[in-house]
């Protein structure tokens, strides 16, 4: 029986090549632990329901301490589920290891895993991802000043601060954080004791399941606790829109660091060498994140595509699902990682930010916007900024370089000549980001108050995953607990 626990309807077991193609071992070695974990709030609420006796919990929850990777029976096993509960039975002898799977089926097992795994990573990623933000945090408050050209259509469309652009990051990243953390109360919900698809005759308490592992509550209905991979689906979709988000960095500072922009050099650590051309510095790291996301959104495909065409009710097409959950998780992390750390480390050159922004008639808009101030129709104020950007291109000159006589010839009338004149000799790039107040904007004065504001939802952000991590402690300090007084033979205190 060893390795081979599950064939009892079928003889003999699977052909070599059948069973090398249908394992799922290689990727179930990431959630063995929380297998293993499972099972050990399901034997404890077996024993709480006097479905096990004293001796058999026993003996099965020392049996399970002492399961690990690479033992024989793990070549004949077709999943982690049917490898751990069958060196249970060789551990511990079938007549008390035989019981371990009284109540359940690997189709709730498995879901339970992924489950258990996804909140724990959310948690982690969620801590990385707030550390990055941090970064960015600190670099925008040092270049509250720093000005730089913003872009459409990647041609230059206003001034702004190299700290707008970062606050935008952190924007942009922190909901990031919350679009986890909303996945998280979805799969934060116990799919044990739903059995294979119908749930089971067997007197259990699942609530008591719940609380052993932290749980947040049940996924209650059978069918969607075993069949459902929407949660799976969810998660990877934030973890795509994460990476997007980071390869839209990535790409800023490529074209950012090339010398024609030169508006920051990335450090050595996160750059490359040419094999043949010495004076390269290549920002491979950059470019190699652009196509990792691009990785995470073929898992998200693939998963939607695993689950779109099945009948409801478990079917084995969910096994490969994982494996791309998985990956998706280990690229995100480390992309995640990866980005901060270079934005970090590298060299800000202000001068040419700024001389960039001097060089694109960006105060437009700011001029047209005084005239509206004045009673100009904003239309009519939009022509007239616009026949003088025209006009100063022409004549190979900024506006506020524009002559009173070359002013008069766009607008026509002298009315307006001498109050236009003075509008265009009082608007610089530095006025303009002085004047600009509209709330959230890249005004001066919105960066202190936007980086201040973004610190207090930093912290708040920290305490929720704090808070979600401590109460995963608690549950399985209980269980861990409860665990060992029953190994050394100790009575439990049952659940009121």
């Amino acid at each position: 029986m060893t390795g081979v626990v599950y064939r009892s309807r079928l003889a003999g077991g699977l052909d070599g090549n059948a069973l090398g193609y249908i394992s799922s071992m290689s990727d179930d070695a990431e959630i063995i632990e929380y297998d293993i974990l499972g099972s050990k709030a399901h034997v404890l609420m077996l024993h709480e329901c006097g479905l096990l006796a004293d001796d058999d919990v026993k003996d099965i929850l020392s049996a399970l301490n002492k399961v690990r990777l690479g033992s024989n029976s793990e070549g004949a096993a077709e999943d982690i589920h049917e490898f751990v509960e069958s060196e249970v039975i060789r551990i511990a002898g079938i007549k008390s290891g035989g019981r371990i799977h009284t109540a359940r089926s690997r189709n709730d097992q498995v879901v339970l895993d992924m489950r258990l795994k996804i909140r724990d990573d959310i948690n982690v990623l969620c801590g990385g991802v707030i550390d990055t933000v941090k970064k960015l945090l600190t670099l925008a408050e040092q270049h509250q000043k720093s000005v730089m050209p913003l872009y459409t259509h990647l041609q230059q469309a206003q001034a702004g601060t190299l700290s707008h652009y970062l606050l935008a990051q952190v924007d942009i990243l922190l909901r990031d954080v919350e679009r986890f953390g909303a996945t998280y109360g979805r799969i934060n919900k116990n799919p044990l004791g739903a059995g294979p698809v119908g749930g089971t005759s067997i007197r259990i308490d699942r609530r008591r399941t719940s609380q052993l592992l932290g749980f947040d509550g049940l996924v209650e209905n059978s069918i969607d606790a075993t069949s459902s991979r929407d949660f799976a689906a969810e998660y990877v979709a934030a973890l795509a829109i994460l990476m997007t988000n980071l390869s839209r960095i990535a790409e800023d500072l490529v074209i950012w660091s090339t010398s024609e922009f030169a508006f920051v050099e990335m450090a050595d650590e996160f750059s490359s060498p040419s094999s043949v051309m010495p004076q390269k510095k290549n920002p491979d790291i950059l470019e190699i994140t652009r196509s990792k996301a691009a990785d995470v959104i073929g898992s998200l495909v693939t998963v939607l595509s695993a689950t779109k065409g099945l009948a409801t009710g478990y079917g084995r097409d969910l096994q490969q699902i994982k494996s791309r959950v998985w990956s998706s998780t280990v690229a995100t992390a480390q992309a995640v990682g990866v980005i901060g750390s270079a934005v970090d480390k590298m060299t800000v050159n202000v001068e040419k930010m700024r001389k960039a922004a001097g060089e694109g008639h960006l105060v437009a808009l700011d001029i047209a916007e005084k005239m509206v101030q004045y009673g100009t129709p904003f239309r009519q104020a939009h022509k007239i900024a616009g026949l003088l950007v025209q006009k100063a291109i022409e004549g190979g000159k900024g506006i506020p370089d524009l002559s009173r006589s070359e002013i008069k010839a766009v607008t026509g009338t002298s009315d307006d000549v001498e109050r236009i004149y003075q509008i265009t000799k009082e608007t610089t790039i530095s006025s303009s980001l002085e004047d600009r107040i509209s709330e959230g904007s890249s005004g001066f004065a919105e960066q202190s108050r936007m980086i201040q504001e973004r610190r207090r939802l930093i912290d708040e952000q920290k305490a929720t995953v704090q808070r979600r991590r401590n109460r995963i402690d608690e549950s399985l300090a209980e269980l861990g607990s409860a665990v060992d007084r029953l190994i050394e033979g100790k009575k439990t205190a049952q659940p009121q």
